[in-house]
């Protein structure tokens, strides 16, 4: 399934403008290096340090924005960096804390559909308030369901993972102490799996979550249910293209350092 060209078009323009100005405002983070310098060479030191620097803007910003785009494209409402406002009574977050300890203790295996059914029944009406958790980083209406992700990097540790696992609980509850009627499934999205082509088996996903319910979505599987059908291969593609684009002024960048 190929995008449609204006999709393509803005996806590829936000790759490029990214990267055109990281370059403008990119500077080495040491002023000498020479070790470094001597082992590797200066320039593919400085090519290592800016693509750590854009690796980082990566997982900032860009995925979630090109979900955003691939969503509006196959016209679903989306948005990237969406605030979920809400109340959980007190109730309703010890009973959250409780399921994340089990399930760190092995004493439980995560079952998305029981743990829904717990904080629905516990959580109150509450205020539509910002908590310190209403910072989603992409939303997503898919036929009817209300989809809250968290867009984590490819290797979490373990501290990491739990973290976003209870968030993910509080956002269910957040939902629902304003509107207990709303379809809601939230969901924690991995960009691409680093393991290709072995399956994403990392150790610390163990017991936490919810994979055959699919509480979590690993690279061509997530973006293929944000762009509504197997765009996968045509988004790799927006990517090798605009790459091409960008070799030239990414060339002219290093020569001069």
């Amino acid at each position: 399934m190929k995008l449609k060209p204006s999709v393509r078009k803005e996806i590829e323009d936000l790759l490029i403008k990214t990267v055109e100005t990281k370059l403008e405002k990119y500077k080495p983070e040491t002023e000498s290096a020479p070790f470094h310098y001597r082992l590797l060479g200066r320039d593919r030191y400085a090519m290592f340090s800016f693509l750590q620097s854009l690796n980082t803007t990566l997982g900032v910003s860009i995925w979630e924005q090109i979900a955003e785009i691939l969503a509006k494209g196959a016209g679903r409402e989306a948005k990237h960096q969406y605030d979920l406002f809400g109340e959980v009574n007190s109730n309703t977050n010890s009973e959250i804390v409780r399921i994340i300890q089990e399930l760190r203790e092995g004493k439980r295996t995560s079952d998305k559909v029981k743990e829904a059914n717990i904080i629905k029944r516990l959580i109150k009406s509450g205020i539509a308030e910002k908590d310190a958790d209403s910072r989603v980083d992409f939303y997503v209406v898919v036929d009817g369901t209300e989809n809250y992700f968290d867009i984590t990097s490819a290797k979490p540790n373990m501290k990491e993972f739990v973290s976003l696992k209870q968030k993910l609980l509080r956002w269910m509850a957040l939902r629902w102490s304003v509107k207990k009627s709303a379809k809601v499934i939230t969901r924690l999205a991995i960009p691409y799996n680093p393991y290709h082509p072995k399956p994403y088996e990392r150790w610390t996903l163990q017991g936490l979550y919810d994979l055959k319910g699919g509480e979590v979505l690993v690279g061509e599987e997530f973006w293929n249910f944000v762009g509504g059908g197997d765009i996968y291969g045509s988004l790799l593609n927006v990517f090798e293209d605009a790459g091409k684009k960008l070799r030239t002024k990414i060339d002219k960048k290093f020569s001069t350092i």
